[in-house]
């Protein structure tokens, strides 16, 4: 309901799309409600990447939806309303900017709701990562346009943000049924090997010789994420082999618990993917593997080290903002030409 006598201002904050780009709005999400405490924030996204907005700052609500039940122009229009007359809306942050936050914003605006879109570099990308004449150069990080989206607005930021669960951890409690609580002196590793796109996923046989390695030394614990029944088989075949590989797929573990495990981690090791980000969000230092796609398009994990990026040197490099197209020499080389040492030696090293 609209609040009565209100003081501060009724922010409405639009991402939709993967679990990925919806965890990398969290740090600046939080870091505008906590500078902001008289106005109220409303997130819109899609339900399953709602559930990500775990400890969220009292000042924040999290509305999930399913975008289905507001097709086209019309469910647009009456999902407009609905936001604008359930939460008396006055200001909206769009970071988005695609088709549907674009009609959201023609409707609330028609509604007297100021706003305020992401500017998300299309052009430079697409000169980026056309096939020739490239201009290879270091793009805004995602998390400053979001930032910088907030402050067109006229939203405050400040920069206290760190994790999710601020100078603690996760409960152990969340993955008692996965694991026993971190022992003084363990490692664990946490691998994330798979991805939406081809272009984006290191191949699994590689990544193996990554876990056995690591699997082989005392005192060490490895989680390997996936999702799925074909990516449960695969990563079965390691776990049956070494009693320390811990088989997440088969877990059916929530967001939130997954996060507390990741807290208790020493290190990730993940594609160009949503698991990235998700470690991002609780300070765990990732070492991730890049293919047809590249950290200079702005999507490395939020304050992750340039230095633990994987990625061969390459002139068709990169191709594709997403991963999603398929590869131009046939082979993927950038992804096979990694080999499983190098990204034991980066992982090692603690650069």
């Amino acid at each position: 309901m609209p609040r009565k006598n209100k003081k501060g201002r009724d922010i409405l904050i639009s991402r939709f799309s993967a679990l990925g780009d919806v965890a990398m709005t969290l740090p600046s999400v939080y870091n505008a409600c906590s500078a902001n405490p008289d106005d109220r924030f409303y997130f819109l996204t899609r339900n399953h990447p709602a559930q990500v907005f775990i400890n969220r700052p009292e000042n924040l609500t999290v509305v999930g939806i399913d975008p289905a039940n507001y097709k086209g122009v019309a469910g647009m229009w009456r999902l407009a309303g609905a936001l604008r007359s359930r939460f008396g809306i006055d200001t909206f942050v769009d970071l988005h900017d695609v088709l549907r936050t674009k009609l959201l914003r023609i409707f609330l605006s028609l509604r007297g709701v100021k706003c305020r879109h992401i500017n998300k570099g299309r052009s430079e990308k697409k000169n980026l990562t056309r096939p020739n004449h490239k201009v290879l150069i270091q793009l805004k990080p995602t998390p400053e346009r979001y930032d910088d989206t907030f402050r067109k607005a006229g939203v405050k930021l400040n920069d206290t943000f760190r994790s999710v669960y601020g100078i603690k951890k996760g409960n152990p409690l969340e993955f008692r049924d996965i694991t026993p609580p971190k022992q003084p002196g363990e490692y664990w590793l946490a691998i994330a090997p798979f991805a939406k796109h081809q272009g984006k996923i290191y191949p699994f046989e590689q990544i193996s010789k990554v876990a056995e390695h690591f699997a082989r030394k005392p005192k060490t614990r490895i989680f390997i994420f996936g999702f799925g029944s074909e990516e449960e088989k695969q990563i079965a075949a390691l776990s049956d082999r070494y009693p320390n590989i811990i088989n997440m797929a088969s877990a059916s573990l929530g967001i939130g618990a997954e996060l507390a495990l990741l807290s208790h981690c020493d290190a990730m090791l993940s594609m160009d993917s949503a698991n990235m980000h998700l470690a991002s969000l609780v300070g765990l230092r990732t070492v991730s593997v890049w293919g047809a796609t590249h950290p200079y398009t702005g999507f490395l994990g939020w304050r992750q080290n340039p230095a633990d990026a994987v990625q061969l040197d390459m002139t068709c490099r990169p191709c594709s903002v997403f991963g999603n197209k398929p590869c131009l020499r046939g082979d993927y080389h950038c992804l096979q030409g990694i080999t499983p040492q190098m990204i034991i030696q980066k992982l090692e090293s603690g650069t």
